[in-house]
């Protein structure tokens, strides 16, 4: 008698467990999707192209090839979270927030959205898209309201538009060294020639996204060059969508590129230097590409942290480098700060399996975005990477030696003092600690 009633009680239970059971086993994928939108303005809009003061806020002539924004949505169980790569300047502190702010019916938010310009210069100019930008200079970039509202809307379709139709995926990282594709144009020893890639295929081997992270300015372009362009970063992302197929989505973002530049290899103009360096760089990733064995069993995990800054100052050498540049004076540039640059910012973090992406706001030095990847490496990370410009353009991020050295440009726009590369090493750091896997 008792046997029966075991075997009834099990009959009866088995229904109960396993929806329980086939839950957890759903919790623990990654569903994924990728959306794309054209942030190309249309050129009635005279909007300017940013990077170059001696542009004097001038309007695109025309456009060489077009800007993208593209957003990679992430979701495990409760989780979910948002990469989004620009082929932009960088970002003023209003355009997150007030994004976040459109998109709060969708339980978005700033500590689970990371923003990632490339840095191209010949796009949006970053001072056309801040609206505490009320000082009407040519040299500084005139506020456009209709640009911001064209950027905000763009954003907001996009990312949108990647949070649906999700569907498990598989995901993996690799990391190659390239020994000749980059340099330090301040003649520090620190490089940066760390490739990183990360492959995402759904679970039936088509593709979706190829990350790609590699450090050093879009600068083939200079302040002559009035055709917009997403730079080499652009020809990167064509190149691979190309050659892979199958409508994968190509996402570039930077790393700690405030003192690293692109070694060119021939070209009769800036645009076939872009070019040519783009499609060199398109070859290395796709190669790694292929040698990467995605996987299913992947953690999604993040972090934020507002950080109070320094007190923002003016370098001493600012008239040598950066006054010359934007012509401006010592007292302007104060002001200026005072109005445009924040007092706070927010640190991102995000661990997706071995790849950890630490957010850095602003133009981190090499040798500290290294010090920061070669921590996290010894504390268990498998690919550490630094995310610059992530979310917003605080300023250059520089050792204090640096900084009080005069590095040339650089430490002219280093809007904070000495320390503030220490705090943002130490910042980021801690945010992404937490993420390790115990």
């Amino acid at each position: 008698m008792k046997n029966i009633v075991k075997s009834w009680l099990k009959l009866c239970l088995i229904p109960l467990f396993v929806p329980f059971f086939a839950s957890a086993i759903q919790a623990s994928e990654i569903a994924a999707n990728c959306a794309t939108v054209d942030l190309t303005p249309p050129l009635e809009m005279q909007f300017a192209l940013g990077g170059y003061g001696e542009r004097m806020s001038k309007p695109a002539e025309g456009i060489h090839d077009r800007i993208w924004a593209k957003a990679l949505v992430l979701h495990q169980g409760a989780k979910k979270y948002a990469i989004v790569t620009l082929d932009v300047l960088a970002l003023p502190s209003n355009v997150k927030p007030q994004l976040v702010q459109r998109l709060a019916a969708t339980e978005w938010t700033e500590e689970n959205i990371l923003l990632l310009p490339s840095h191209c210069h010949t796009s949006l100019d970053m001072t056309a898209l801040n609206d505490k930008n009320l000082l009407k200079s040519p040299q500084i970039g005139i506020f456009q309201p209709e640009l911001l509202e064209f950027v905000l809307n763009s954003l907001v379709k996009l990312i949108k538009d990647a949070d649906t139709n999700l569907e498990p995926v598989r995901i993996g990282t690799g990391r190659i060294t390239l020994e000749v594709m980059n340099r330090n144009r301040r003649k520090d020893p620190a490089v940066d020639r760390y490739l990183t890639v990360t492959r995402i295929d759904f679970m039936n081997g088509k593709p979706l996204a190829i990350l790609v992270n590699w450090t050093a300015h879009p600068t083939f372009m200079d302040e002559k060059d009035m055709f917009v362009s997403a730079g080499w970063p652009g020809y990167l992302q064509r190149e691979l969508q190309q050659w892979i197929g199958d409508d994968i989505t190509a996402m570039y973002y930077n790393g700690a590129e405030g003192d690293q530049a692109p070694v060119g290899k021939g070209g009769a103009s800036h645009y076939e230097k872009a070019e040519i360096y783009g499609r060199a760089m398109a070859v290395q990733s796709y190669k790694l590409y292929n040698l990467i064995e995605p996987v299913a069993d992947v953690e999604l995990e993040f972090n934020s942290k507002i950080l109070a800054l320094p007190k923002r100052r003016v370098h001493p050498l600012f008239m040598e480098t950066g006054g010359e540049e934007y012509n401006l004076t010592p007292e302007a540039l104060e002001a200026v700060l005072n109005v445009m640059s924040p007092a706070s910012t927010r640190l991102n973090a995000v661990r997706i399996g071995d790849l950890l992406i630490v957010g850095v706001p602003g133009e981190m030095a090499a040798g500290l975005g290294l010090e920061i990847k070669g921590e996290l490496r010894q504390k268990g990370i498998k690919f550490p990477v630094i995310g610059g410009l992530a979310n917003e353009w605080i300023s250059y991020i520089l050792t204090a030696e640096q900084y009080n050295n005069g590095a040339g440009y650089e430490s002219s726009v280093s809007f904070y003092g000495e320390e503030l590369g220490q705090i943002i090493r130490e910042s980021a750091l801690a945010v992404a600690v937490t993420l390790i896997r115990k």
